[in-house]
């Protein structure tokens, strides 16, 4: 598959809002930092050791119950011919570090981020799969 200009202009933003589902339907929320594979089909992000109020998070209880997730990057500017967003739906699972999966994606995410240099995330890792792309352009 060969990674299209908005696909890769997602693959370039810093950082995402992962969305997943909570028990009672409603949407949950997070900022997330995260990794695209170089074919566009996966997208990998990490339980890392950034301070968290608790290890048990509900990001990784949604998807275990409902793997249905949507991340979105969007750009703003007072230049609102400028504004874009763009959307990948699909399902995600999640994997141990120590896994070959795992492995793969914490090293995707190592070439991206600097931070994770010297202190590689260790908590699990989220793979969404099964991408289906939606985008909007002012321009």
């Amino acid at each position: 598959m060969k990674i299209d200009n908005e696909i890769q202009r997602f693959t370039d933003a810093p950082r995402a809002q992962l969305s997943t589902i909570n028990p009672n339907g409603t949407p949950h929320l997070v900022p997330i930092v995260f990794a695209v594979s170089p074919t566009g089909d996966r997208i990998f992000t990490a339980i890392d050791w950034k301070p968290k109020t608790t290890q048990k998070l509900q990001r990784l209880d949604n998807i275990r119950a409902d793997p249905a997730v949507s991340l979105i990057v969007d750009h703003y500017s007072d230049d609102w011919s400028q504004l874009w967003w763009i959307r990948a739906d699909g399902n995600a699972h999640i994997v141990d570090t120590a896994s070959d999966e795992g492995t793969s994606a914490t090293d995707a995410l190592v070439a991206k981020y600097r931070q994770y240099k010297n202190n590689r995330p260790d908590g699990p890792v989220i793979i969404i799969d099964k991408l289906s792309w939606r985008s909007w352009s002012a321009s």
